[in-house]
């Protein structure tokens, strides 16, 4: 495929690389002569000099034939205009990095839909995910918030004696906005279907809105585990978001940050987190702190090397899981030995969610429910006469392993019911077994 990326900084740079390894045609742009010179010596790309933001430059990088852009300079408000030019000039998918919250925060203004990008991806809050991931459900299945944040997938263990177990999924009576998306069992994983029965010992997925789940775990004697205390190492836009993610669930999150400013703003925007002014790279702080007694703590500075030495002096003071936000792919090899138990790249992060957008036809992002799973996560734009929208959902042209798992039409999203009807226009999220992928996206071209 064609993919044009704009800046060629370290993120720009990296995913380069990585087109390059999976033998896409790249062009690389860039304002800065030495970066493109970097790049020239070391990738078997085009790369041109000039303006992100310029229409003459997008026009040299014949963006209007890309099969994908991205926007990838240190700027937000460049990547944002340069990815909405380069949509407008044809390119199929159009990816813009930003890096402020304010961009991605869909209660004040939705940038992405106003300004015609595909998707906007922060890498800081990809990055939080990812370590919000491996605390909440350490070990267990891929759980994605979807539909722009609107629905999202949780993923349960069934360890009690229920009277749901037995029973056909369509005798459960589950609320019209929730349903189980997959069965995991034993060694094997499948989308569930209105005759599965559930079993003792099954892991399964529910799709809804939060609260909408929350009333259905008591069906399934589901019970909050006790509350963990989780210290936050770095009060960057990594550090806030992971925060958010985790603050007024099951979590008690304390926040650890040397800048008194940045401080009192983390203070101002997470009423459920203490946020302490001081320096993690004092193992006298670290004791003072007690930190020893955290369930979980996360080194997530933009420091690799302190990051590193936090989670050493933590697991050396009891705390029981220590995780870091680590950049140079090199220190790889040594996390492990060192008693950190995940560590997150932020490059291996977004490299991921750029190859997922490397589709054909009406398929914009293709992503594994688990690593070595057959189900995978389907994201589908719905055209005119795509062959899906001829009936309502229980009689469209769908293959029977495959789920609608959501909807997202102009600002709403929901978990879409028998009788409801796809739209042009509309974008649709689907569990789907990976033999049935040709016969999706048959359905969803148009005639």
């Amino acid at each position: 495929m064609r993919v044009v990326v704009l800046g060629a900084g370290t993120v720009g740079a990296s995913i380069a690389e990585l087109l390059c390894t999976h033998r896409h045609e790249v062009t690389v742009v860039d304002h800065d002569p030495e970066c493109i010179k970097r790049v020239r010596e070391e990738l078997d790309v085009r790369a041109l000099v000039g303006s992100a933001s310029q229409s003459s430059v997008l026009f040299q990088a014949e963006v209007s034939g890309a099969d994908l852009c991205l926007a990838v300079t240190g700027v937000d408000e460049v990547n944002i205009v340069a990815a909405s030019m380069a949509k407008a000039m044809g390119a199929r998918r159009t990816l813009a990095r930003v890096y402020s919250p304010v961009f991605c925060d869909l209660s004040t203004f939705d940038y992405q839909r106003h300004f015609k990008i595909d998707r906007l991806l922060s890498l800081e809050h990809l990055s939080a995910v990812e370590l919000a991931r491996s605390i909440r459900y350490p070990g267990a299945m891929l759980v994605e918030d979807f539909a722009r944040g609107e629905v999202e997938m949780q993923a349960f263990a069934l360890s009690e004696e229920i009277a749901a177990l037995g029973t056909p999924l369509r005798e459960l009576k589950l609320p019209k906005g929730v349903r189980i998306g997959s069965i995991h069992r034993g060694e094997k994983i499948w989308i569930a279907g209105a005759d599965d029965q559930l079993q003792l010992g099954d892991h399964i997925t529910l799709i809804g809105a939060r609260d909408q789940i929350d009333e259905v775990k008591e069906m399934f004697s589901i019970q909050p585990p006790p509350k963990q205390r989780v210290i936050i190492a770095g009060g960057g836009e990594t550090g806030y978001h992971l925060a958010q993610l985790l603050e007024g669930r099951r979590f008690s999150v304390s926040i650890l940050e040397w800048d008194k400013a940045r401080c009192e703003f983390l203070a101002a925007h997470l009423p459920h987190a203490t946020v302490l002014q001081t320096d993690i790279r004092r193992r006298q702080t670290l004791e003072e702190e007690q930190i020893g007694r955290a369930e979980v703590f996360v080194a997530c500075t933009g420091d690799d090397e302190n990051n590193i030495m936090a989670c050493v002096e933590a697991r050396e003071l009891g705390a029981k899981t220590c995780l870091a936000l680590i950049n140079r792919p090199d220190y790889a090899n040594v996390i492990g030995k060192l008693g950190i138990a995940y560590a997150v790249s932020p490059r291996e992060v977004i490299a991921r969610h750029v190859l997922a957008f490397l589709n054909t036809g009406p398929v914009v992002t293709r992503l594994p429910l688990t690593p070595d799973g057959p189900i995978d996560v389907l994201e589908i734009e719905v055209l005119p006469e795509a062959p899906v929208t001829q009936h309502v959902l229980s009689q469209a042209a769908l293959p029977p392993q495959c789920l609608a798992a959501a909807v997202v039409r102009e600002n709403f999203a929901w978990v879409p019911g028998a009788d409801d009807r796809l739209q042009p226009g509309d974008t649709v999220v689907l569990l789907a077994d990976r033999e049935v992928f040709k016969d999706i996206v048959q359905a969803f071209t148009p005639l």
